[in-house]
C-alpha cells in the first residue's frame, strides 16, 4: 500500500503540472495524486504534490503565500505576457525617454502592497466553465475581472540593458492568486514601453522550499513529508489526546475547547504524531473541518 505524503518536486521547464502529476502516479504506483497550484510549462520550480490521503491537505496548501524569482523584459509586449507568445509591440527610442532607474523603481512601488490586478488572459482561470487560455487559443477574446492581491516584496536583483530592451531580474513575495506575468505586463504598460516575462521560477509555497525538492528524474523512491509534518508547515498544530483524536475521527465535537485554538484552521495531531485532520472552532466547541482517512494519516 502506498503511504500518504507530500512530495516536493522541482519542475523543469517544458513540462505541465499535469505532466508532473502523471509521472508521480507512475513512480508511486497510484492514481490518487494531485498538486497545490499550477505552474505554466515555461515556469520552473516548486510544485507541491499530494499522494493518497495527503491530497486532502492540498486545499489548505494552495492558498499559501509564494515566492518567485523572475526576469521581466521591458520594451516588448506579447500576446501571452510571457516569452511563449508573439511580440505585439516594441518600444521605439522615443518611448524610452524618462525610463530611468528611478522611473522603474517608482513603477515597481506602485505594484507593491495590496493592488488590484487583472490576470493574464492566458491564465487557468475558468470563464463559463472553460479555462481562459483555452478560449484564447480558440481565438476568443477574454476579459477577466480585476482581483485584489498582495505583493509583499518586489525587489530588483539585477538589470541588463540590451538592444532596445531592459531586463530586470526580480524576486517577488506575494499572496496566492498573484500573476507575475501580469506584474511584468503592468510595469511595462505604466512605463509606456511594454513588458513581458522571459523567465519564472517558484522557490517557495508557504513553509515549503524548492531547496528541499527532488528533480523530475528522481521521483521513484523519493522521500515524502508525512501529512503531520506537512500540515505543521502551513498551519498551527494542536496536540490532542487519544480520546480526543477518536472523537474527532468519529465526527464528534470537543466541547468547550475552542479556547485552545490560535487560528481559524489548526492541524490536530494525536499522541503517535499522526495527523487526525484539520479542526476549527464552532462557537465554544472544536469540530473537524477535514479528517484524514484512518490508516492513511
Amino acid at each position: 500500500m502506498v503511504s500518504p505524503g507530500i512530495l516536493l518536486v522541482d519542475k523543469p521547464g517544458g513540462l505541465t503540472s499535469h505532466d508532473v502529476v502523471a509521472r508521480t502516479r507512475r513512480a508511486f504506483g497510484t492514481r490518487k495524486v494531485g498538486h497545490a497550484g499550477t505552474l505554466d510549462p515555461m515556469a520552473t520550480g516548486l510544485l507541491v504534490i499530494g499522494i493518497e490521503g495527503a491530497t486532502r491537505l492540498l486545499t489548505y496548501i494552495v492558498g499559501a503565500d509564494k515566492t518567485y524569482t523572475a526576469t521581466i523584459r521591458l520594451g516588448q509586449s506579447t500576446t501571452t505576457d510571457d516569452a511563449e507568445g508573439e511580440i505585439v509591440t516594441t518600444a521605439d527610442s522615443a518611448a524610452w525617454t524618462g525610463v530611468d532607474d528611478e522611473a522603474v523603481h517608482a513603477g515597481i512601488r506602485e505594484l507593491t502592497g495590496v493592488i488590484s490586478q487583472v490576470p493574464s488572459a492566458v491564465s487557468a482561470i475558468k470563464v463559463d466553465g472553460r479555462r481562459a487560455y483555452d478560449r484564447v487559443r480558440a481565438g476568443e477574446s477574454v476579459e477577466l475581472a480585476a482581483r485584489s492581491v498582495t505583493v509583499r516584496r518586489f525587489d530588483v536583483l539585477a538589470q541588463r540593458r540590451g538592444d532596445g530592451v531592459l531586463d530586470l531580474d526580480v524576486v517577488v513575495d506575494c499572496s496566492s492568486g498573484t500573476y507575475i506575468r501580469a506584474l511584468a505586463r503592468d510595469l511595462g504598460s505604466a512605463l509606456g514601453v511594454g513588458g513581458h516575462l522571459t523567465a519564472l521560477r517558484r522557490t517557495r509555497v508557504g513553509g515549503f522550499e524548492v531547496t528541499d525538492a527532488v528533480g523530475i528524474d528522481d521521483l521513484a523512491g523519493a522521500a515524502t513529508l508525512t501529512p503531520a509534518d506537512a500540515a505543521r508547515r502551513v498551519m498551527p498544530a494542536l496536540d490532542v489526546t487519544a480520546d480526543e483524536a477518536r472523537d474527532l475521527r468519529h465526527g464528534k465535537r470537543l466541547s468547550g475547547q475552542a479556547h485552545r485554538l490560535t487560528a481559524s484552521e489548526t492541524a490536530a495531531i494525536d499522541p503517535d504524531g499522526v495527523l487526525v485532520g484539520v479542526i476549527e472552532a464552532r462557537g465554544a466547541d472544536v469540530k473537524s473541518a477535514m479528517n484524514m482517512p484512518e490508516g492513511q494519516s
